[in-house]
């Protein structure tokens, strides 16, 4: 495939590039909905879940694990990545420019502020009253537990 050289980064558009011909290479376009590739996404998360299924809580970097594992992990992380990305490349969304987009309605809805006083605090979420600018308007979670 394609290399990225030393201290390089992979982005989200060369990812969809390759996706796209890899597809196109194996006539697999005829195959590529948005529902069959939605489909393969879920059953990918479903492997990915499978491997964190009996470990309990797992440390961040992964600390006890065997080489192998922390291999399995990358493999199936890369694939639930692959098919998203592939899914948002049918369905025209630029995943990239969405996420930013996202990000930037998540500092709306939870600002700064209003966790700094709760850090330390076993509140959830849904505990804490949180005032939201009028530029904001987008769902509000309003379940009850």
């Amino acid at each position: 495939m394609s290399e990225v050289p030393d201290g390089g980064s992979v982005s989200l558009d060369m990812l969809k590039k390759l996706m796209a011909q890899f597809a196109e290479k194996r006539d697999w376009n005829q195959y590529h909905s948005p529902r069959n590739l939605l489909l393969a996404l879920v059953g990918e998360v479903g492997e990915l879940a499978e491997i964190f299924q009996w470990k309990g809580e797992v440390k961040r970097g992964l600390p006890n694990w065997k080489e192998e594992e922390k291999t399995h992990l990358s493999e199936e992380l890369s694939d639930v990545l692959l098919y998203l990305v592939r899914l948002s490349d049918t369905c025209g969304i630029d995943l990239g420019k969405a996420a930013l987009r996202k990000v930037e309605l998540n500092a709306i809805k939870y600002p700064v502020k209003s966790y700094q006083d709760v850090s330390t605090s076993s509140k959830k979420y849904k505990q804490i009253t949180l005032e939201t600018p009028t530029s904001y308007n987008g769902d509000r979670n309003t379940e009850k537990d």
